[in-house]
């Protein structure tokens, strides 16, 4: 195949599903020369990688286009992205009872009414940005929310937010690096009142858990923040947007569902696995090894295409290239990910995404895009930055 510019992120801003199909069937083990890694596209290959960290490590780093990879340096202290097994469960266990099904489930009545109160300030009349209005506020408030971050401070949250994605590209690093030190200056003062004054927050969780008889550093705590930041924000706002998009670029599913809610889930696992909201990770080879027949020598990047494994033939069969939100639930996507690095909120944003749509499909049942979508600028998030909208008929919300 002709060289594939996998580490650019204007690459990503037309259709790469075709480009994907021809890395499946040509070169499902694919070395990119400007990247300097090989591309992993089938199904098969990627779940077997995610599920081996001691032969496919995560501490050398997981973003491709990182400069910190890049170069060799990666973060002082790593964030649990970059921690493999056994040191990775000590920063799991420290949060992990927040992420339960049934902690999530106790969270229901509030993200209910976040939900209730977004979709009240959308405008009344004429076209509006559905990321903007719809799919950012609500995942942003619930993280925010549940870190102990006070409203008064949300929108300056959002702004860090989205200067870390901007940053796994090298062209917004400069910015990143900025937002970040102001990131952990404000975490850092918040860290020290929570240890005199714990609340019933994640942050209070970390400053003041033991794990194993060990407490997290204060600089692991804060990249653990940073690490809830984008991950309880930017991946459901993406999920939410392109899932939005997915229904209205097809009417016939859109019906569907607006006529027969019990769908519901089904479709939001169908959304998940379409959008793929994060587009890819990175692994490390620790020791010489192949795929597919093809050496793979020690120390080389692999990147794992999550959006091309979610539409791999040989799984999802010969509709996988097509959106269906009936589709079985086995087998699994890949969007949340395999092994000790599935999804921490997974559940959550399977009930964010649940009551979005809820929320939107009793008060609207006809919308059309209004306006010409555009994609966010990044190799490692399959995000919207502006779809403008137009509710074509509205009922009275329940």
């Amino acid at each position: 195949m002709e060289p594939l510019p996998l580490d650019d992120p204007g690459f990503y801003l037309g259709d790469v599903a075709p480009v994907y199909s021809r890395l499946r069937a040509e070169a499902p083990v694919y070395w990119s020369p400007s990247a300097k890694l090989w591309a992993l596209s089938r199904y098969a290959d990627i779940q077997r990688v995610s599920r081996d960290p001691g032969l496919f490590c995560s501490r050398r780093g997981v973003i491709g286009n990182d400069p910190m990879r890049l170069v060799g340096e990666l973060p002082t202290p790593p964030s649990i992205l970059h921690r493999d097994p056994p040191a990775h469960n000590r920063y799991r266990k420290l949060v992990s009872g927040a992420f339960t099904p049934r902690m999530v489930t106790m969270l229901e009545p509030r993200v209910r009414e976040l939900v209730r109160e977004t979709l009240d300030a959308v405008p009344a009349a004429g076209a509006f940005d559905f990321v903007e209005h719809v799919a950012v506020p609500v995942p942003m408030l619930v993280i925010a929310e549940m870190l102990g971050v006070p409203a008064s401070d949300r929108a300056t949250f959002r702004r860090w937010s989205d200067a870390v994605i901007a940053g796994a590209d090298a062209d917004g690093a400069a910015r990143m690096l900025s937002e970040i030190a102001e990131l952990f200056a404000y975490f850092q003062g918040m860290l020290e009142r929570r240890r005199t004054d714990p609340r019933a927050d994640l942050l209070s969780a970390l400053a003041i858990g033991v794990v194993d008889g060990d407490r997290l550093s204060d600089e692991e705590i804060l990249m653990f923040c940073m690490t809830l930041l984008v991950a309880g924000n930017e991946t459901t706002r993406n999920l939410v947007a392109g899932g939005m998009r997915a229904l209205l670029d097809h009417p016939g599913e859109l019906r569907r569902l607006v006529a027969d809610r019990s769908l519901l889930a089904g479709a939001i696992e169908e959304m998940l696995r379409w959008v793929s909201p994060i587009r890819c990770f990175i692994r490390t080879a620790t020791r010489d090894t192949e795929i597919r027949g093809t050496a793979i020598p020690e120390g080389a990047s692999l990147i794992l295409l999550y959006a091309s494994g979610n539409r791999d033939e040989e799984v999802f069969g010969p509709t996988a290239g097509e959106f269906r939100i009936d589709r079985p639930a086995e087998p699994a996507h890949l969007s949340f990910g395999f092994g000790e690095h599935f999804c921490l909120g997974a559940s959550l944003a399977r009930l964010e995404a649940r009551l979005m749509f809820e929320g939107i499909l009793e008060r609207w049942t006809g919308m059309e895009i209004a306006g010409p979508v555009e994609v966010l600028r990044s190799t490692i998030m399959n995000g919207l930055v502006r779809m403008p909208v137009r509710v074509r008929s509205a009922v009275t919300a329940r």
